[in-house]
């Protein structure tokens, strides 16, 4: 897949008592970024077929993001081998470029018929490049 990037505005409802985003949003950023990634480089007929499973998350926090910020999330999938795919999410400051958290994460692909793993298909790792 080639890299995805969006943005999002740090709203009142991502701060926590420190009033800055709680970590628990940048969480969410991830997955939710995934999630647009995949739906938006997949067709039809191969969301109908699989689908993703989070197995494995590392996220690194390395500044803080306010109310009004603009934040950039941009995501890629580096690697990938039998049914498992390892996706990148960088999360940065849009107007000042400070990197704000990194996340690696590892999603097994699931066959929606049978809810079980299976191989990532040439069709689905021809989206990844």
């Amino acid at each position: 897949m080639p890299i995805f990037e969006t943005v999002i505005n740090v709203e009142t409802k991502h701060l926590d008592d420190l009033l800055h985003v709680n970590n628990v949003h940048y969480v969410q950023w991830v997955q939710d970024v995934a999630k647009l990634h995949w739906e938006r480089n997949a067709t039809d007929s191969i969301l109908e077929r699989y689908f993703w499973v989070l197995t494995t998350h590392f996220i690194e926090y390395k500044n803080s993001a306010f109310l009004g910020d603009s934040i950039h999330v941009k995501t890629y999938v580096p690697k990938y081998k039998g049914a498992v795919c390892h996706r990148i999410v960088e999360i940065t400051n849009k107007t000042t470029n400070t990197l704000l958290a990194t996340s690696e994460t590892k999603w097994c692909l699931i066959d929606a018929d049978t809810k079980r793993p299976t191989r990532i298909t040439k069709e689905i790792s021809e989206l990844f490049e």
